[in-house]
């Protein structure tokens, strides 16, 4: 078992379904112990967002839905009714134990619980307290519920995400829950920027933690990245574009007789090796597309001009001719052809580890690679409940007479 940076780290868990797990989970990777919290009976609610749902070693469905099984690797799960004294107690004095607690809820739920970020760091001073919420801890719309691609609607990414309407396009989520997984690594990152805080500054931080106020809206936005730049310096609100991108061109998917390929020129040198590969060197001195200034002023053009000419070509003969000229290309995989890649393979993107239910389940790993401290050890996304005993009694010293009251009380 290899050493992990975060293995001096215990998180408390209070989030559900995506965004507020992924950002645990980033930190279980890293070895932090992260003790996931659920509803006694429900669960956490994305253990209902199927089907399809993960088969057991009978072939029967489980409630481990693909949402669970991609958000909470590396985790222990103990089941605790929140809204029982009891069960809050038992919340409050493992948030004393822990150095970081993660939630999404509502804002302002969890006061009445005395579970709020002034109540649990009062008793414990030096508690990271991360809040993830759709549109943050303040302003007018902080009371709102909100799911994913209420943010990317907002957050201006259907606005650039799709085809021209003038191709007959319209604004388009993106397939997965991006929303969701950028607001958890921000969540992530903050976490562990107040973690060094915290235990690094000690002078200036009196070895406190803080609370972190992550809002999806605020994380989708600053995902647009040169987009919002554009916006902001220019005045000028970008558009959809499909597969077309936005400095160096062409840089679009191309049709080729057998499938399409997606091409990048990033600069004028890989335009004129472009031209070259596909046997049309004269292209590369068009006036229309002479300069990277003029082949955005002429995209269309541009489009038009080499989409008739990889049409011509079979995709596996134009991507080797493109990669023996040095021009960034790929295909259009699905899932299945990108996990069969040899590039993916060798990356150890994907891993199978042992699960209860199922014997056996792959999962996604981590794609940070550290030279000194890789993360090699993976334990499978936890079924409800698995580790209530192995918690409380471990971490609590709660015997099996107390165990045995907290679950006929419901409770536990």
């Amino acid at each position: 078992m290899s050493r992990k940076p975060l293995s001096h780290i215990r998180v408390l868990d209070l989030s559900r379904v995506i965004a507020g797990p992924l950002a645990a989970q980033i930190l279980g990777d890293l070895g932090a112990e992260v003790i996931k919290v659920e509803r006694v009976g429900a669960g956490d609610d994305a253990r209902r967002m199927g089907p399809p749902f993960l088969k057991d070693t009978e072939g029967r469905d489980t409630r481990e839905t693909p949402i669970i099984l991609g958000s909470n690797r590396n985790k222990k799960s103990i089941t605790l009714d929140l809204a029982q004294a009891d069960g809050q107690a038992i919340a409050r004095r493992l948030a004393t134990i822990s150095d970081v607690l993660i939630e999404n809820f509502k804002v302002g739920d969890l006061k009445r619980y005395g579970l709020d970020q002034e109540s649990l760091r009062s008793l414990n001073p030096r508690l990271v307290y991360c809040s993830v919420t759709g549109f943050g801890q303040t302003g007018p719309y902080a009371p709102r519920p909100g799911y994913d691609s209420i943010f990317q609607a907002m957050g201006g990414l259907m606005s650039v995400t799709g085809y021209p309407d003038e191709e007959g396009g319209a604004p388009v989520k993106t397939g997965p829950s991006i929303a969701d997984f950028i607001a958890g690594q921000f969540a992530a990152i903050g976490v562990i920027t107040a973690l060094y805080d915290r235990d690094a500054n000690r002078e200036a931080s009196r070895g406190r933690g803080q609370h972190i106020d992550v809002a999806l809206l605020d994380s989708v936005i600053a995902s647009l990245s040169h987009y919002t730049a554009q916006y902001l310096a220019t005045g000028e609100v970008p558009v959809r574009r499909g597969t077309q991108g936005n400095g160096g061109l062409p840089s679009q998917m191309f049709p080729c007789a057998d499938g399409a390929v997606m091409v990048v020129c990033g600069n004028d040198e890989q335009y004129r090796r472009f031209c070259q590969a596909l046997g049309h060197p004269a292209l590369a001195d068009d006036e229309r597309f002479a300069g990277n200034p003029s082949r955005v002023r002429n995209r269309r053009a541009l489009a038009d001009t080499f989409d008739a000419i990889t049409r011509t070509w079979r995709q596996s003969e134009l991507l080797a001719a493109l990669e023996a000229a040095g021009v960034p290309a790929g295909p259009i995989y699905d899932l299945r052809q990108v996990f069969e890649d040899p590039q993916v393979r060798h990356r150890g993107v994907a891993v199978e580890v042992p699960h209860p239910l199922a014997g056996r389940v792959k999962i996604c790993t981590n794609p940070i690679k550290f030279s000194d401290t890789p993360i090699t050890d993976y334990t499978a996304p936890p079924v409800q409940g698995q580790h209530t005993e192995e918690v409380l009694k471990g971490l609590l010293g709660i015997d099996d007479t107390e165990l045995r009251r907290l679950a006929a009380a419901g409770i536990i």
